[in-house]
This record gives structure tokens, sequence and C-alpha cells, in this order.
């Protein structure tokens, strides 16, 4: 039986669905694990100037296009579901918020990591500006390349996540994901979607988890 028992389960793991629902469990597992491991209220480092890296060094990472082309002119940040304030809002009305900069370290699930200067407002400020429900847990985001992401709201409450308009103390150009993305120090790169244009608040996640989260990433991605 023991000598037999890995060809049966080779011949199990053989039939997709049953592959599928395994990989499956395994990622709800991982994600379990790493939200009770996830300790609310514990800030990712904060680091001094001297160990940021050059403007020049930090990375450029996308999944489709380095540059989607966004209209800053016109762009607004559409606001929607479990708010009392929807709507759109330009980013001089974001930039109202008292301003935060930080100097953290930014992990891409590719291998690489880099410590870089950020700014823009607290996603904690910005949910009491719109008047965020209390019963509300989750946050959709949809992007200008068609990229989307989701976060739980207690994620977002913590005072270093961002709505970052800012790097090194200069707006976002292009490549880093003008005129707006999510920063949050404490959640792996592919967290921190770019070049956003929805801002969804909601009690129940759609099927539309994360571009990468739906082939197959963890969707807490804690670091």
């Amino acid at each position: 039986m023991l000598k037999l028992s890995p060809l049966a389960l080779a011949g199990v793991m053989g039939f997709k669905s049953i592959r599928t629902a395994i990989v499956e469990s395994g990622l709800c597992f991982s994600d379990r694990v790493s939200g009770n491991a996830f300790r609310p209220g514990q800030p990712a480092e904060i680091f001094p100037d001297s160990r940021v890296v050059s403007f020049d060094e930090f990375p450029y990472n996308y999944y489709d296009v380095l540059d989607p082309e966004v209209d800053l002119d016109s762009w607004t940040l559409t606001v929607e579901g479990e708010v009392e304030r929807p709507g759109e809002y330009t980013l001089d009305q974001i930039k109202e918020l008292p301003h935060v900069s930080q100097n953290t370290r930014h992990i891409c699930v590719a291998g690489w990591d880099a410590i870089g200067s950020f700014g823009g407002a607290r996603i904690s400020d910005f949910l009491e500006m719109v008047e965020v429900h209390p019963s509300a847990r989750f946050i959709e985001v949809e992007c200008a390349d068609d990229y989307y992401s989701s976060i739980a709201i207690d994620d977002a409450l913590e005072s270093q996540s961002l709505l970052c308009y800012e790097m090194y103390g200069k707006p976002l150009n292009a490549g880093h994901g003008a005129p707006l993305r999510l920063q949050m120090p404490t959640k792996l790169g592919y967290k921190q979607a770019k070049y956003l244009v929805t801002f969804r608040v909601t009690n129940v996640l759609s099927s539309r988890l994360g571009y990468w989260e739906n082939l197959g990433y963890s969707w807490h991605g804690g670091v």
C-alpha cells in the first residue's frame, strides 16, 4: 500500500477538477494563515534618507503597459459603494487631506525590493472624507490599464497605507502609476495597484479579487 500510494495520488492529481480544488484549498489555507499572522498596528520599518535608493535606481514594474496614457488634466477617481459621499474626486481634493511622506521598502513577488520615498494621503483619511459606512469590509480598485485588485478595509486603515501621488517629493510619473496609486508597505507589490480610476467600498467581494489573485496569487499578499 505504501509503495502504491504515490501512484494513486498521482492518478488523482491527474484530474484537473481535483487538482484545482486542492490548489484552491491550499491557497485559502495560506491566506488564512497570513491573515491570522498579520499584526494590526504593527508598522513596516521606516528608513532614513541615507537608505533610500536614487529615483533612477527604483525599478519600474508593470503587467501590461508602462504608460496607459492617462489624461491627467481630466482624471478623477470614481468612488462608489458603501459610502455616504460617492462621486468623482479630483487629485486636488485628495491633496487637501493631510500629507504623509515615508521611506519604506517596496517588495516585489518577482524577487526584488527597493527602499523608496513615497508621499500622499492616508487611505483612512480619504475614507473619512467620503464617509465610509461602518459595515464596510473591503475596497476594490480598478485601474486605467485594466488592472484590478482588492484589499481588506482593516489593511486600508493602517496608518502607512496611502493613496500615493508622489515619489521622491515629486508627482508620480507614468511608469510609477500617475496620477494615483496604492502604497502599502505591509503588502507585496502586486497589491499596490497603479493608475487608479475606481475606488469601490463594499461588504462582499466580487469575483474580481485581483488580476494576479484570480490567477492564483495570495489574496492577502502580506509581507
